[in-house]
């Protein structure tokens, strides 16, 4: 199957241990469009994006990639997209005993038949693309977090992916590192144009990067749009975010 990007989520619940954790969520998500999922931790993101990657079964509804329900593909389709969409996951998620190339070369290798002098070369394009050049032979015990979240999205890229997941890209770094993260994603996403799903608690992130928010509240959306209609929202969780992250009415893009 290939895919052309478009995510469409209808009437999604999710349970967890018996407990219910999305509440009839629907989004939709263009292809090429970017759609940030803004939250609290604990309020379902990441158990949103695991629909969408297909590791969790709806209790109800579903999500569709290009009109097929996800839940219902056979493996070797399910496999097949998987290896169409790049997962940046929350702590980069690295193999410790693997070198950055080699953490980069990781899909290339799994999903590709391709000579080896071909695998080093796009590792190097990938790596100097995040600006993570000659990097290759380190560990990424000896990477700072903004290193290693750096690497997880070279990795993450590396087979051109028509979608992109980002789970809480920016968590755990300092302010000055979590903008400099955003300015990569924001860029990348320009330059790809691909469909690209980020979970945040980071309005700045959101602000960044995204076409559109959703701002979900313990499993349900309670407010989505635009940056602009985002910071027009009377909603008391909005009002909160916009106001400990003092985005100003005439920010621009997501930076204060």
């Amino acid at each position: 199957m290939e895919l052309e990007g478009r995510i469409e989520v209808d009437d999604l619940h999710a349970r967890l241990g018996g407990r219910e954790v999305l509440h009839g969520v629907s989004l939709r998500v263009e292809p090429g469009e970017a759609l940030a999922i803004l939250g609290p931790s604990g309020c379902g993101k990441t158990v949103f994006l695991k629909h969408v990657v297909g590791l969790l079964v709806p209790h109800r509804g579903e999500v569709r990639l290009d009109g097929v329900a996800v839940h219902r593909m056979d493996p070797a389709t399910l496999r097949s997209v998987r290896s169409q969409m790049g997962v940046v996951f929350q702590g980069g998620a690295l193999f410790d005993s693997l070198t950055v190339g080699e953490n980069v070369a990781f899909p290339l290798r799994r999903h590709r038949r391709l000579a080896e002098e071909r695998v080093q070369e796009i590792v190097a394009e990938m790596l100097n693309l995040v600006d993570m050049a000659g990097t290759q032979d380190l560990l990424p015990g000896e990477l700072s977090g903004g290193m290693r979240k750096r690497v997880g999205i070279a990795r993450a890229l590396v087979l051109g992916p028509k979608v992109v997941l980002y789970d809480e890209p920016t968590a755990g770094l300092d302010p000055v590192t979590a903008r400099a993260v955003d300015r990569l994603m924001a860029f990348l996403r320009e330059r790809t144009r691909t469909t690209t799903v980020l979970v945040t608690h980071d309005l700045l992130t959101a602000f960044a990067v995204a076409d559109r928010i959703a701002v979900m509240e313990a499993g349900r959306i309670v407010a989505a749009g635009s940056r602009e209609e985002i910071r027009s929202s009377r909603h008391p969780l909005v009002r909160a975010f916009l106001e400990s992250s003092a985005v100003s009415e005439t920010q621009g893009g997501g930076r204060s």
